[in-house]
């Protein structure tokens, strides 16, 4: 049986932690571990902490922190999506999920022309983003930032910070198909996914001219959130 994993952000050996009330809820009431139990904590920043329960309470668990272990991205380490936010947020939410799972390292929600803009609960999507993370076992938390404009972002430093930048569209403009230009550990990258209604003409020609490659992820037109997920696996797996 696997060990159970949760996130809090700051400990140490040799430490005691309390954890928050939704996680004490989960480990004692829906696992319903006891102390002395073992459990693993992350803090989404490449550390894991093993450890044993040492109290318990109706609405709170301490542990005792054993164990501390810093652990590499490895490959993930620079693969990153802009994408459009959705007006379905539960569409755009299962790609935050999905592109966790697969090890994606930073998002970008991009407001492009063709965005309908709504709320963006930025913590609730963050929470998705650590849930998917404690899933997938892993101990990297992609970096999700605020939304901001597409036309800011296409030559900012954040995106130059990526030797290889790809935009995706459905365009008839000349473009390769992403998985013919990849190569093997070739990690460095972003690519950009448009809104439903994809990138206008001016946005795709404002990141070609900014250095980005033009590519096509399939022959089949893919709604926005599928087309993140494709880009996330490609770019995480390929």
């Amino acid at each position: 049986m696997e060990v159970p994993y949760f996130f809090h952000e700051t400990a140490a050996a040799g430490q005691q932690v309390n954890l928050d009330d939704n996680n004490s809820r989960h480990a004692l009431q829906v696992l319903r571990m006891q102390p002395g139990n073992l459990l693993q904590l992350t803090n989404g920043l490449g550390i894991l902490w093993s450890g044993t329960i040492s109290a318990a309470g109706k609405k709170s668990c301490m542990v005792n922190i054993e164990k501390e272990e810093k652990l590499p991205r490895g490959v993930f380490r620079k693969s990153a999506i802009g994408i459009s936010p959705l007006k379905n947020t539960g569409r755009f939410e299962w790609f935050l999920e999905k592109a966790t799972e697969l090890g994606i390292a930073e998002i970008f929600p991009l407001l492009c022309h063709r965005t309908v803009r709504e709320k963006f609960r930025h913590d609730r999507m963050r929470q998705i983003c650590i849930s998917a993370m404690l899933q997938s076992r892993q101990v990297w938390l992609p970096l999700l930032h605020e939304p901001q404009p597409y036309a800011g972002f296409v030559g900012s430093e954040s995106a130059h910070a990526y030797h290889h930048r790809w935009i995706a569209h459905c365009e008839g403009y000349e473009k390769h198909l992403l998985t013919s230009v990849l190569q093997p550990g070739m990690h460095d990258s972003l690519l950009l996914i448009g809104p439903e209604g994809d990138f206008t003409p001016e946005e795709i020609f404002a990141a070609t001219n900014a250095g980005y490659v033009a590519v096509s992820l399939g022959q089949t037109r893919l709604r926005t959130e599928t087309a993140g997920v494709v880009g996330a696996a490609l770019l995480c797996l390929g």
